[in-house]
């Protein structure tokens, strides 16, 4: 028989209702589906109060998805223990090919019971709202990104390009566009439409930034946001974006523990004598390891401070001043190294971005104790 004192919860959460399965403490202990519910606030905290009138103890937990956070929030303010699943990392069968909510509810909550879930770091509602402004300026991003490729695409049709080897989008690359004739008063309209709407774009992430500016004087990563800016690649926007995906670097004990959460390990598949490792895992977050890896590009350049990151960098503690150049001397050399071993670039530079990964770490670290030292 199972211990009726304790009990744990999962729900299989969608837009509209929630299904729900509870199990007993104890191998033994007894697991069923209590059906589904609304996904309302109201809805849940009935339920809740239903179950912690039998279950003086309880456990809940739901997988991360497009739900959010709400529910978890909800629930640790009745007073009850509750944990955010990642999907990437919860145990299936292979041979299990039926999904189904209510299967999927009592196979959540047997493997919650058994304490073989991987629980998501939860921001708080402010570190929440910081991430959605950094996201709304990625999408903005992509978004200019697709609006240019719409123009030159619409040139190329008309039997216009640009000099070959020149940079686009440059000052240059613009007064060559504003220059542009076109034989029929339709294409002009269509060209002058496809301008407006990038500018529009570009206008739109100008914004995005100056509100990522405005918002990081107030967060509490705020002192590593200035740190991380004293290394190389890093600049404020996409410091404040990684730590934005990440949250406190403090969660994690070792830097290998932070190289895996970015998926920047490699994966490996051994048996008896044999060792094979191939690619990287790419699990975790995947918006704060392609970020890393783009800003690892700048340490293919061998180590110099210009004149835009003086600024910066005497803006960090000593201690961050000596890692971020110790990161530019190491990173900078191992690139050199893989390359000459005939590494392909793209290869080298999920190298170095792996090891820029621990100099984060490093970084973090001496910004925190730089802060409590001064308190």
């Amino acid at each position: 028989m199972g211990d009726h004192s304790e009990g744990f919860v999962a729900f299989d959460t969608s837009k509209l209702r929630n299904a729900v399965a509870i199990a007993d403490a104890g191998r033994t202990g007894e697991v069923r589906f209590l059906g589904e519910i609304e996904s309302s606030g109201a809805a849940t905290a009935k339920l809740v109060r239903k179950l912690a009138a039998k279950h003086p103890r309880l456990t809940f937990c739901y997988e991360a998805g497009p739900t959010g956070y709400g529910l978890y929030r909800q629930i640790r303010s009745l007073g009850h223990e509750c944990i955010v699943v990642a999907p990437s990392l919860i145990p299936k069968k292979p041979g299990d090919r039926v999904k189904t909510n209510r299967r999927d509810a009592l196979s959540l909550v047997k493997l919650l019971r058994a304490g073989e879930l991987t629980a998501v770091w939860v921001p708080d509602r402010h570190h929440e709202a910081i991430r959605d402004l950094t996201r709304a300026r990625e999408t903005a991003v992509m978004d200019l990104r697709s609006k240019r490729q719409q123009v030159s695409a619409f040139l190329l049709r008309q039997g216009l390009h640009y000099c070959a080897g020149k940079r686009t989008w440059t000052k240059a690359h613009m007064n060559w566009l504003a220059s542009q004739k076109l034989e029929h008063v339709e294409q002009r309209i269509v060209f002058e439409e496809m301008m407006l709407a990038m500018r529009q774009a570009q206008e739109r992430i100008e914004r995005l930034e100056q509100a990522i500016r405005a918002a990081v004087a107030d967060w509490s990563l705020a002192e590593v946001v200035t740190a991380l800016m004293a290394m190389r690649g890093m600049d404020l926007i996409s410091a404040t974006a990684f730590l934005a995906e990440i949250g406190d670097l403090s969660r994690f004990q070792t830097p290998r523990e932070l190289m895996a959460y970015l998926g920047l390990v490699p994966s490996e598949s051994s048996t008896g004598d044999t060792i094979r490792r191939g690619p990287i895992t790419k699990t975790g977050n995947r918006r704060a390891r392609r970020m890393l890896v783009e800003c690892a590009w700048s340490y293919r350049h061998p180590p110099r401070v210009g004149k835009d990151k003086q600024e910066k960098v005497a803006a960090a503690p000593p201690a961050v001043r000596e890692i971020a150049w110790k990161a530019q001397c190491r990173l900078s050399g191992r690139y050199r190294a893989l390359v000459r071993r005939g590494k392909l670039k793209t290869v080298a530079i999920t190298a170095v971005a792996r090891e820029f990964a621990g100099f984060i770490w490093a970084v973090a670290r001496a910004a925190n104790a730089a802060a409590a030292a001064a308190k």
